[in-house]
């Protein structure tokens, strides 16, 4: 019985450990809008990126929401119409490309100013305005003019820098299908001394996710082509700060120590 009790409030207490971390990172609810209708596929089509404009701008209209929080859709719903215009590819991504029965064509391929990438057998293949979810089917259409029916398979790569109290911070080229708990982990993954509750990604001195939008983001498993980001992008894990989750984890857990102790002494 006495065992039982204590494993209990061990038990418990560990529980309201999880509960303050929970209750530190999230934001009010009230406040927010669904970060997606609908995830889609790893690599969004241009069809689910029109969704997501749409939603952004039906959110815009609705008098359910503050002027805060239309401000920061108004910014989201730029940053997909931009998407839609420009495309995805920027100086610094490469696409991993392979034809079948063509092995002079390189297997990687540098994006050049433009966007472009250049075939020395088949000249300049242009990709302004095209999404990663459309890189096979343009280089396809492109291929045509010179082979018959040929097979393609092509994808897109992303430079992104990993930042902060990761094992290995740097510059990484990765696909945009991957997820962003994915790309933490090539990174070296989170030093014990990291401060996930303050995850962000960043453009440039902009903040394009933090709080509970990213920590959503962990959990739902969406990807960097999901959360539209794009070359230079990065993804910043600062370091624990006196006082933070960890603080308060070893707190606890010497609070249940104590406390357990206490219980199986009395309860002799």
């Amino acid at each position: 019985m006495r065992q039982s009790t204590s494993s209990f409030l061990v038990g418990f207490l560990f529980m309201l450990a999880a509960l303050v971390g929970i209750a530190n990172s999230a934001g009010p609810i009230a406040a927010q809008v669904p970060l997606m209708v609908d995830p889609g596929s790893s690599e969004r089509s241009r069809e689910d990126l029109e969704a997501l404009l749409q939603y952004y701008e039906d959110a815009l209209l609705s008098p359910a929401y503050s002027e805060e929080v239309k401000a920061s859709l108004s910014v989201d719903a730029a940053r997909v119409r931009a998407r839609l215009r420009d495309g995805d590819f920027k100086l610094g991504d490469r696409i991993v490309l392979s034809v079948q029965g063509e092995p002079n064509i390189p297997d990687t391929l540098a994006i050049e100013a433009g966007p472009k990438v250049t075939l020395e057998l088949f000249g300049e293949i242009p990709l302004a305005g095209v999404l990663r979810s459309e890189v096979e089917d343009r280089i396809r259409e492109a291929l045509s003019a010179f082979l018959r029916d040929p097979v393609v398979t092509a994808q897109g790569l992303m430079r992104v820098s990993v930042q902060g109290a990761v094992g290995a911070p740097g510059f990484y080229v990765v696909p945009g299908d991957m997820l962003l708990s994915e790309a933490i982990m090539v990174a070296g993954g989170p030093t014990q001394n990291s401060a996930l509750d303050d995850l962000r990604i960043e453009r440039g001195v902009e903040t394009l996710m933090e709080g509970a939008d990213i920590q959503e983001a962990l959990r739902a498993g969406l990807s960097l082509d999901q959360l539209n980001m794009q070359a230079g992008d990065q993804v910043l894990l600062p370091a624990e700060t006196p006082g933070g989750i960890w603080t308060r984890i070893g707190v606890i857990a010497g609070l249940a120590t104590t406390i357990t102790f206490l219980i199986v002494n009395v309860s002799r």
